[in-house]
């Protein structure tokens, strides 16, 4: 499972996830981990665009948070992978810099997560790439050792 931050102006428009430019460089992030994106759920903790596309703000994350729990409930995923700094500390409760977090594993529910950046992120920053992939091959590797089954 991919959690991203809210929709953006082209997955408000569609009513799908990820399917602008930074949907693009995702799946070939999933992709150079060989999966393909039908072989990952991929959801936001926001459900709707916050205006001008601005950070969500902390209760608009709460007030999606119960939908964004049953969705992870539902899938049952074998691992959380939070894109972006607002997924990671939505997800993990916490105030915490990527650049802190990143290249580390820790636990929602059970589930392993590991939080990367953002795909807007190395869109706008292409130095990020080399550590983004760095977690992407960490996600590969549980899933391969089935230790995020």
């Amino acid at each position: 499972m991919f959690v991203g931050e809210a929709p953006g102006r082209d997955e408000d428009a569609q009513g799908v996830p990820f399917v602008g430019r930074a949907g693009q460089l995702l799946n070939k992030m999933i992709a150079a981990i060989d999966m393909r994106r039908e072989d990952v759920y991929i959801c936001n903790v926001l459900k709707c665009r916050p205006p001008e596309n601005r950070t969500p703000a902390p209760d608009e994350v709460e007030q999606c948070r119960p939908y964004l729990e049953q969705q992870i409930a539902l899938v049952k995923p074998a691992l959380i992978c939070a894109l972006g700094l607002s997924a990671m500390q939505a997800l993990l409760q916490t105030k915490a810099s990527m650049g802190s977090m990143r290249g580390k594993t820790f636990e929602y529910r059970g589930v392993p997560l590991i939080p990367t950046y953002h795909p807007a992120a190395l869109l706008r920053n292409p130095s990020l790439k080399h550590e983004a992939w760095v977690d992407l091959q960490r996600v590969r590797d549980l899933l391969r050792a089935g230790s995020a089954a």
